[in-house]
């Protein structure tokens, strides 16, 4: 038994959850909704106060699936009351980022600026000139978005330059070596 899998998914007051054929399901809160289809064969009820989710039969396909379902449940019932934060730093000299509308600008040493627009349901904000946090409901959404931005320069291992996630360790190597 999945030990993830078999625990039920506490649906707090002011949430909704419904769940049409083909486990289609809807979670509303108070800071919007989410919908998304899960496997058809896998069992999920919904009950006052709670989610469970139940597979089928012991097959490895439905031992895999079974803590997944659960897991993405769980994710929509949290960004709809919660939300999801992640947090990036830039590092380096000449090394920033701007905000205008939807559009994240960072300078990060190329000879042209990069220009990110903000995905449908993602919002990005700039503290400072080197700090970035990506907001949102949908946690794939808001770690793919920030995936992207440190993708346009990830930390280098000599001098740490780039774009880290926040608390992130960058692990260095050794520069040249002097004449022997």
């Amino acid at each position: 038994m999945s030990r993830i899998g078999k625990e039920p998914i506490v649906v707090p007051a002011g949430v909704t959850v419904d769940l049409s054929e083909g486990n289609f399901i809807k979670v509303k809160g108070p800071k919007g909704e989410l919908a998304r289809q899960l496997v058809a064969e896998m069992e999920i009820s919904v009950e006052p106060g709670f989610v469970k989710v139940a597979r089928p039969n012991d097959l490895k396909r439905f031992k895999a699936l079974h803590g997944l379902t659960r897991t993405l449940i769980s994710n929509m019932v949290v960004g709809v009351t919660e939300g999801y934060r992640k947090d990036l730093e830039i590092i380096g000299t000449g090394y920033r980022a701007a905000k205008a509308g939807k559009e994240l600008t960072l300078t990060l040493g190329y000879s042209h600026p990069v220009v990110m627009i903000d995905p449908d349901g993602v919002e990005s904000a700039v503290d400072g000139n080197t700090k970035i946090s990506i907001t949102g409901i949908d946690k794939e959404k808001v770690g793919q978005y920030a995936a992207n931005i440190r993708a346009k320069r990830a930390p280098e291992p000599y001098k740490g330059k780039g774009v880290r996630y926040a608390g992130e360790h960058v692990r260095r190597k050794a520069g040249k070596s002097g004449k022997k």
